[in-house]
């Protein structure tokens, strides 16, 4: 491995924020190969790596750095995937900075190593060739497939990948059941094309079909398939990682009226549905020219960036907090800001209102300022008597987190469920209150991170392969 520096982190090439706003094309551009290499320099080779830590899936980063460093990269790509079944979906999505990157001892002086973009260079590098097993096992090859050790999945997101590739390396033959008709989840519907390419997630589900993992799209999990139909069609097991997808509202007057939406909706018609091809697709959708967005995370900087790029004159974040207090990623609020997203803040909604066609209007809303911490720590917003302000707007786009659907949950008898709805499960093993099903994800966690949800996916696959096999492997 070449001589270790502690150069500056090298930046993430992106494209020209007024250029990018007019299209749909990925934004960060990745690193090139002297790019990834001088960034590996970086890395310390700790011993006693803190990062590795900070990984839900425990990938080796002190190795694939090392790798990539030494210019390896098909040992980098080995050590990756011996953990993570999605890297380059990790590597462009993944809250880094609270996670691996967060524990890197050269965080201290502002600059940790850039491991999340080292992960994609080595992702991409290796789904533009030709890698014919695209998930390698723990032991370093993929297993022959046992068909009577078949296991199901229901839903298709990155826990149920993630379980779909540990069992599959390991011999199971898995089943991936998905409503939609596309599987990939959150991964497909939820994260815009310029953030995450769906090419990519598409050549991720590929990589595990090499590995004989099938994918049912159009089954409705609860409906046009059951847990109860899985075992009497001779799955040993099923795995539940349906997600969270029922939007919450703000239960605030004049929500029902037209161009007030959830993100769900907003985001699924744009990118399942191809919204932004038109008219070579031709999915309807609300195209607004001034939009509000309400909420502060991820979801809420996607949903306002999306309303750009299908032409808004004006997008605005409606938050109830300040700047410090947003959940969504530095990465992404800036990209936001640079794009001309403005930020309503320390504003909340209290009602909208209609034009004479029925038509959103405007809405109102309340001024606050920052109190006291509450139970959760943060500090909490409180209404300012009589200082309201009316935003015109003519597209609301609703981003204030998600719940349970019931249609599964409803239809599962036995299935133990928590206060708020969530599947209650051993926490060891991912293992619900139905012996041989499990479930990892949103569906358990609540909204939680793509990498968090891949860690679930990889616990419960690891115990459904020691109870069925009595070992892991």
């Amino acid at each position: 491995m070449k001589k270790k520096t502690n150069a500056q982190r090298v930046p993430m090439p992106c494209r020209d924020p007024k250029e990018r706003t007019q299209n749909f094309l990925e934004v960060a551009l990745g690193y090139d190969a002297a790019q990834a290499t001088a960034e590996a320099s970086r890395c310390l080779q700790c011993k006693r790596p803190h990062c590795v830590l900070g990984c839900p899936v425990e990938v080796d980063i002190p190795a694939f750095i090392a790798a990539i460093a030494d210019g390896d990269l098909q040992a980098a790509y080995r050590i990756i995937k011996s953990t993570n079944s999605l890297p380059a979906v990790c590597g462009r999505v993944c809250p880094q900075e609270n996670q691996c990157e967060g524990r890197c001892i050269l965080k201290a002086k502002g600059q940790p190593v850039a491991i999340g973009r080292l992960e994609r260079f080595v992702a991409d590098m290796m789904l533009d060739g030709k890698n014919a097993c695209g998930w390698i096992s723990d032991t370093g090859s993929c297993k022959l497939i046992n068909p009577e050790l078949a296991v199901a999945c229901i839903g298709s997101g990155p826990a149920s990948l993630t379980a779909a590739g540990y069992l599959a390396a390991r011999g199971f033959k898995v089943t991936v059941f998905e409503a939609l008709h596309e599987p990939g989840g959150v991964l497909t519907y939820g994260i815009p094309e310029f953030r995450l390419p769906k090419a990519i997630v598409h050549k991720e589900v590929e990589s595990l079909q090499a590995l004989s993992v099938d994918f049912a799209v159009n089954w409705v999990g609860g409906k046009t398939v059951t847990v109860e139909d899985l075992f009497n069609k001779g799955f040993k097991a099923v795995f539940i990682g349906v997600g969270a997808g029922l939007p919450h509202f703000l239960g605030i007057p004049g929500e029902n009226i037209a161009g007030v939406l959830s993100a769900n909706e907003y985001l699924t018609r744009i990118n399942l549905g191809r919204a932004f091809d038109f008219p070579n697709h031709d999915t309807p959708v609300c195209p607004g020219k001034n939009v509000a967005v309400f909420g502060g995370g991820n979801v809420a900087m996607d949903a306002a960036r999306t309303a750009l790029r299908m032409g808004a004159q004006s997008v605005r974040i409606v938050y109830r907090r300040t700047m410090q207090e947003l959940p969504a990623r530095r990465e992404e609020v800036e990209h936001a800001l640079e794009e001309g997203v403005t930020m309503e803040l320390l504003s909340a909604p209290l009602a909208f209102t209609a034009d004479s066609t029925g038509k959103l209007r405007s809405v109102r809303l309340q001024r606050m300022r920052m109190g006291e911490p509450d139970a959760s720590g943060r500090s909490r917003p409180i209404p300012i008597e009589g200082a309201y302000t009316d935003l015109m707007t003519d597209l609301a786009i609703i981003a204030v987190g998600t719940r349970p659907n019931p249609v599964l949950l409803g239809n599962t008898p036995g299935l133990t469920l928590d206060d708020n709805g969530y599947i209650k499960i051993d926490e060891k093993t991912g293992e619900t209150s139905i012996p041989g099903v499990y479930a990892g994800g949103d569906i358990v966690a609540g909204a939680a991170t793509v990498i968090e949800a891949m860690g679930a996916g990889r616990r419960a696959a690891r115990s459904i392969a020691l109870k069925l096999l009595g070992k892991t492997t």
